[in-house]
């Protein structure tokens, strides 16, 4: 039977700032706007740290039972370990989508947006599909897309909504910096994993380009947030403050360009969080401050 601290690292607490994140920066579009709403900012960051753990789960439970993860270089996977039966670690995945989607539901009712039903039944079917099913588009080179789109574009945007009851443009526009930092933590991850992933079938986005073109990759999602941020002073003048967390981008960018491979990339999956914690703060207090 697995311990708790082998449970809490098949979480893998690292990924989390992907989910805490977007919350924060579509609860800062709130207070800029005048009308944030506290509880529904705290459901949405509690439904949004289910979905990441339950992924989280599914991908151990996926990736465990077809046997990818049997040479793993990251952190431990429970299935792959043997430290848990997969039946185990599937129901705390099941349970994480469950609880998400009650979770969900509050939202819908209290905002009577029947639509975002929808949305969260999508979450959830991206979610499991990544590495899950028949044809899992996780092999397929298309996670950092769906990463993006559903912890990037969907909570910013979502967070945003279900305060203000409003869509509005620079909810999208913010929400595509958070994407491209969520979709660095999978890049360096996958990079990590391209020498292992390959062989195991697992054509991951790293696996399709090629370690050189990956490690570009990085970069780019690493230093084009700081550009869009500057592009939105004009409307939202103190999104400048993001280049306050710029230092923390020169040691994991430098790491990954100077041929870091393995176990050395654990330590600039920890930096990257850090980094995506650090903007997505100043980020966040920045679209609150209205002049």
């Amino acid at each position: 039977m697995a311990s708790l601290n082998q449970w809490v690292a098949g979480a893998r607490p690292r990924t989390l700032p992907n989910a805490i994140v977007p919350v924060m920066v579509g609860t800062g579009l709130a207070i800029g706007e005048g009308s944030p709403i506290w509880w529904r900012a705290v459901v949405a960051l509690l439904v949004a740290l289910l979905l990441q753990i339950g992924v989280n789960y599914a991908n151990d439970y996926s990736d465990g039972i077809r046997g990818t993860d049997d040479q793993r270089v990251g952190p431990m996977r429970l299935v792959g370990s043997g430290a848990a039966a997969p039946r185990e670690v599937l129901a705390a995945a099941l349970g994480s989508f469950a609880a998400a989607a009650v979770l969900g539901l509050t939202l819908v009712i209290a905002t009577r947006a029947w639509w975002i039903l929808l949305v969260g039944a999508a979450a959830i079917a991206a979610a499991w599909f990544y590495t899950g099913g028949k044809s899992p588009y996780g092999y397929r080179a298309l996670g950092e897309l769906a990463v993006f789109v559903f912890f990037g574009v969907v909570p910013v945007v979502g967070t945003a909504y279900v305060q203000t009851e409003q869509l509005s443009w620079t909810a999208l526009a913010a929400s595509v910096p958070i994407g491209l930092l969520s979709c660095s933590m999978l890049v360096v991850n996958n990079l990590r994993d391209v020498v292992t992933d390959g062989p195991a079938g697992k054509r991951t986005l790293a696996v399709v380009l090629g370690a050189t073109r990956t490690r570009t990759l990085y970069t780019a999602c690493l230093t084009l947030p700081f550009l869009i941020a500057l592009l939105l002073i004009s409307f939202t003048p103190f999104t400048a403050l993001t280049v306050l967390a710029a230092p923390l981008a020169i040691g994991p960018i430098r790491t990954v360009l100077a041929g870091a491979t393995g176990p050395a990339l654990i330590g600039v999956l920890q930096a990257t969080g850090k980094l995506q914690m650090a903007y997505g703060l100043l980020f966040a207090v920045g679209l609150a401050i209205t002049l």
